[in-house]
């Protein structure tokens, strides 16, 4: 039986298809301990044709969808925790509010480039300026200039001076118009990837990575494109006007007829905007759910291969596929009822003026340069006019990224730096460890507490390994230590003071963790030890990499330290990377040092070598170590056994072997495991 391990609130690299037998193996992205918690509890993934186009059913028919909008300003007023996917969290929201969140955000981010995009307005005018004088111009050449034998000369020279200022306005609108498009984007990028990484580990844990990279990719790039859209927009506009004003002023009959049809093109725009926006929301939320199934199969390629589900992965790709074919149709159906009427509008004006205006011109009423200059002012108006459904979809389109960036950039981070956050102690002894009372749930999770009044005293310098089995709230513990998570009772204490009056940058330098899964970036092996200090000396990455046992391979590899890791690393082998993640966490030289399960993926032939490098790099600082391994279990000077969220036990390894019948049980099925799996985890 299959079991798909797709919703937004997994983590990125964990929303592949595997069996349920083969979830906590293959599933890797979740760590084992969460995975146990969430296998059963993943929320499957929103219908949402089905909530847009019956938003009350889907309400009441899922407690998942209804009365649970996230913690929002931009989204709603009501906060709740357990909600914290951004898709899910949309469909609940008044959409009112959002939209003029959106707009906001587009209006703040205008404010902020002001200057430049007066500067805009100006060359555009100079630019509307220039095209409604020529039909001017042209009817004072013909009447005065040839049929009043008048100075022709004359007038094509005007004629010419208002086409070169139209010419150059045009180069500077354009330049300055993608000049504000692009620095208001790159601003707005660098404040949403940097507001990414100050996001707390909950909201991560219930977001797909797929979605994040579409807010901060493709919905940018279209709030760039109605940037860029402002002054082009506003020459047009004073086109418009300064074409109907002189037109009224020469024949306002003919003028009537003229701009006849220009309520009914107001009314077409506003109906398409009102139809349009729905569907661009749904094209820009089904192309973040497609992004997110090629960048989980991409992460995941090796599971994907592994398991033989190439085939279950491209069924997804084809929902996915669908469902966005599905929106962007719908999309294309709304334009090509309305654009066509839109556009062929105004062509009634000019069929108009041709006949009543020549009819004028017979009768003697009316002079061959004014029906001239009236035919020109109808053609000028003809592209600003059908423009306006594409300038409509443009407006759309941007809202509805304004609506998705400002959803983003409203969530508040829960981990923060207090108003005046407390100093570490810089005198010896460094690293005592106190979890005093501790309690804590998965946010969303409330009922299903993972730690329960838990006690535990790390003193400075002391090795203490946590055992205990898969989901007893071992790597919980060791994650609330850097404030991965805060604590829902009790207290966390690292020399003396509580985390949470620390700021949160200095406190997760003074504590480094190796974890479970490395994660290598791509870039060179000097760049990925260095990653914590990029202006680290030579000899400082050299002795990280020779205390961590890695300066052997390092030596060996094309280019040594110079040598490219490969995206993830995976040019080199899990050993290797996990001695680089080490030498990583050495050089970065904390006071407490986590090592969770830092051996498991090693096949047992190299266990040695990566245990030789933690008794290396356990040495003089205080270390926490998460193993199943009685090996590795041993380098700690002493054993805390972990069950159901209790410390039930302590002692060294010897002494629970002896004592613990729990520890002697946690310990075989360890093992029992690693021999399932071939023993290589």
């Amino acid at each position: 039986m299959m079991r798909r391990i797709r919703a937004p609130a997994n983590r990125p690299n964990a929303g592949f298809a595997c069996t349920a037998n083969a979830v906590d193996s293959a599933c890797t992205g979740l760590g084992s301990e969460r995975l146990v918690l969430l296998r059963n509890r993943l929320p499957p993934r929103p219908d949402y044709h089905q909530v847009h186009r019956n938003p009350g059913r889907a309400g009441c028919g899922d407690s998942r969808l209804s009365g649970r909008p996230l913690e929002l300003i931009a989204l709603s007023s009501v906060a709740r925790r357990e909600n914290e996917n951004l898709t899910t969290a949309a469909l609940t929201a008044d959409e009112r509010e959002a939209t003029r969140a959106g707009w906001k955000l587009l209006w703040t981010s205008i404010k902020e480039e002001r200057r430049f995009i007066m500067y805009g307005q100006l060359v555009s005018i100079g630019w509307s300026i220039g095209r409604v004088a020529i039909p001017v111009l042209v009817q004072q050449g013909i009447d005065r200039g040839i049929e009043k034998d008048g100075s022709l000369l004359f007038w094509t020279l005007l004629i010419v001076a208002a086409g070169v200022l139209s010419s150059v306005c045009l180069g500077l609108r354009r330049y300055v118009a993608f000049r504000n498009g692009r620095v208001i984007e790159s601003r707005l990028r660098y404040r949403v990837f940097a507001h990414i990484q100050r996001l707390h580990f909950s909201f991560h844990d219930a977001n797909a990575t797929g979605d994040l990279m579409s807010r901060a990719n493709t919905d940018l790039q279209n709030f760039q494109d109605v940037i860029t859209m402002i002054p082009l927009t506003t020459g047009q506009f004073v086109l418009v006007a300064g074409a109907i004003i002189v037109m009224f002023l020469t024949h306002p009959v003919l003028a009537l007829l003229a701009l006849a049809t220009l309520p009914l093109v107001n009314v077409l725009g506003r109906r398409f905007a009102q139809k349009l926006h729905p569907s661009i929301m749904g094209v820009q939320r089904e192309s973040a759910q497609l992004t997110t199934v090629v960048e989980e199969t991409i992460a995941g390629v090796r599971v994907v291969k592994g398991f033989g589900a190439e085939g279950v992965r491209a069924e997804s790709l084809r929902i996915e596929a669908e469902d966005l074919r599905h929106e962007s149709l719908t999309a294309s159906l709304v334009r090509s009822r309305y654009l066509p009427a839109m556009e062929i509008a105004p062509n009634f004006g000019l069929i108009a003026v041709l006949a009543y205006g020549g009819h004028l011109v017979l009768e003697g009423d009316l002079t061959v340069g004014t029906l001239i200059s009236f035919n020109i002012y109808v053609m000028l108006l003809i592209q600003p006019l059908r423009s306006m459904g594409m300038t409509v979809a443009n407006a759309q389109r941007a809202a509805a990224a304004g609506v998705r960036i400002s959803q983003l950039l409203a969530v508040a981070p829960r981990i923060t730096a207090p108003e005046h956050p407390a100093t570490l102690p810089t005198e010896d002894p460094l690293g005592q460890v106190e979890f005093s009372s501790v309690a804590f749930a998965y946010p969303g999770h409330e009922d299903e507490p993972v730690l329960h009044d838990l006690t535990l005293t790390i003193q400075a310098g002391e090795s203490v390994a946590l055992v205990g089995a898969t989901g007893s709230g071992k790597t919980t513990l060791a994650s609330l230590l850097p404030r991965f998570y805060d604590v829902d009772a009790g207290s966390i204490e690292l020399d003396g003071i509580d985390v949470r009056e620390l700021n949160p940058q200095a406190l997760r330098r003074a504590v480094s963790i190796v974890f479970e899964e490395t994660f290598l970036f791509q870039a060179t092996v000097f760049e990925n030890i260095a990653f914590v200090d990029p202006d680290a000396s030579e000899d400082q990455v050299r002795r990280a990499a020779r205390l961590s046992g890695a300066e052997d391979f390092i030596d060996q590899l094309p280019n040594g330290y110079r040598t490219m890791v490969g995206e993830r690393g995976l040019a080199l082998s899990g050993g290797q990377r996990q001695r680089l993640a080490i030498a990583r966490a050495i050089l970065a030289d904390p006071r407490v040092l986590i090592l969770d399960d830092a051996t498991s993926a090693v096949d047992p032939t190299k266990e040695h070598e990566i245990r030789d490098a933690l008794s290396e790099a356990m040495q003089s600082r205080t270390t926490i170590v998460i193993a199943h391994r009685p090996a590795t279990i041993a380098l700690a000077d002493r054993v805390v056994l972990i069950d159901h969220g209790h410390v039930v036990a302590q002692g060294t390894h010897t002494e629970l072997l002896a004592s613990n019948q729990r520890y002697r049980e946690v310990l075989a099925a360890d093992l029992k495991e690693a021999n399932a799996t071939g023993g290589d985890r």
